[in-house]
């Protein structure tokens, strides 16, 4: 028996991880000279209610593939104090971004503000002191704070269904004069394993970012089967480059798109910007005489891409709706009626939401 133990011991250390990330492999291509930065803008540790160290998120995030996190660990609500006294809300900022020297892994300071609805729970990430925006008696004197920092504050999982029972996200008064003080600047329409239609709506009509977090405080492995060749929800910009500063700047411009699952969330123009830049078409071939048009798509994201046609064309061996794996390819046999040497496809994105029931279109032609 003590034979055996010892074979499996041996097995399970030296097995070869079923998930790994490939750094010559980007999530998605990045449309023209922009950058498309990954990130994670919600993560908790042991200095608040998570259940990991500050040094682990650092680990999953460079194991994970992100280019950019925000340790935002609870200020007010301190589960494990009599375990962990913390009485520095920097701690866990500087434990992770110590950790992270030498990657290519940006840390970026922040933390969340909890409070019961309304305002609930407020992050702010790119703030300079995490200790000045305790204020546990007043409810907004903490975002103020943040503000007066320069940070990017914004509502999180506004359809909770412990503030709104129903689930449904709504504003209240205090969020609306937050968000005309422009003191609220990004709403989560992605937290943890939940997604807001609603919450998409409350971002397009009053100007605010759509953010999508992971929310985590247990092993990322865990909850979101990364083992089985899943992934945490991310939040990706469109930077600049992937400077801290640009970053910042682009949350501020809205200029965002959110992966949940195999869903692709975002504003139309920004939303359409990455899937152009990854979804390409061959140039049409034809055999001996036929009228056929073969056409080969090619899917360079992670994530697959399901499409319902819009042209006025019929395939061969499809129907209209059809679906292109991740970093996956699709021939299609097209009826042109004569022969053509470019080919426009238009097409409806059926994972590619960018309004309340609202799905992405776009058009892309062959090479």
């Amino acid at each position: 028996m003590l034979k055996l133990y010892s074979k499996a011991i041996l097995l399970l250390l030296s097995a070869t991880p079923l998930f790994s990330f490939s750094q010559d492999q980007a999530f998605f291509k990045a449309p023209g000279d922009t950058s498309l930065v990954s990130t994670d803008l919600h993560i908790h540790t042991t200095f608040s209610d998570g259940s990991v160290w500050p040094n682990i998120r650092v680990e999953e995030a460079l194991k994970e593939g992100l280019d950019l996190i925000s340790i935002t660990d609870h200020l007010e609500y301190q589960p494990h104090k009599s375990d962990l006294p913390n009485p520095d809300r920097n701690r866990s900022y500087d434990i992770a971004n110590k950790t992270a020297e030498g990657n290519a892994l940006s840390v970026i300071r922040g933390a969340e503000i909890t409070r019961s609805m309304p305002p609930g729970h407020i992050n702010a990430v790119f703030i300079k002191d995490a200790n000045r925006l305790l204020f546990p008696d007043d409810p907004l004197a903490g975002i103020e704070e943040a503000n007066r920092q320069k940070a990017f504050v914004f509502w999180n999982h506004p359809n909770w269904e412990a503030h709104r029972k129903d689930g449904i996200a709504r504003l209240d008064p205090m969020h609306q004069e937050l968000i005309e003080k422009k003191l609220l600047h990004g709403i989560e329409v992605v937290n943890f394993t939940t997604f807001s239609e609603e919450a998409i709506e409350i971002a397009l009509e009053n100007g605010l970012t759509m953010v999508g977090t992971s929310d985590i405080h247990k092993l990322t492995a865990w909850d979101f089967e990364i083992p089985k060749g899943g992934h945490r929800p991310m939040t990706f910009v469109l930077s600049k480059n992937k400077s801290e500063a640009e970053v910042k700047k682009a949350l501020f411009e809205g200029k965002t798109m959110i992966w949940f699952k195999d869903l692709l969330i975002g504003k139309e123009v920004h939303l359409k910007q990455v899937i152009v830049s990854n979804l390409t078409a061959s140039s049409p071939v034809y055999s001996d005489d036929k009228l056929i048009a073969k056409v080969t798509l090619k899917n360079h994201s992670a994530n697959p891409l399901l499409l319902r046609y819009k042209g006025p064309f019929t395939f061969h061996e499809d129907g209209d709706v059809f679906e292109i794996e991740a970093y996956g390819e699709k021939n299609l046999l097209i009826k042109t009626l004569e022969k053509k040497s470019v080919i426009k496809l238009p097409f409806e994105l059926l994972n590619g939401i960018v309004g309340k029931k609202k799905y992405l279109n776009f058009e892309i032609q062959t090479q």
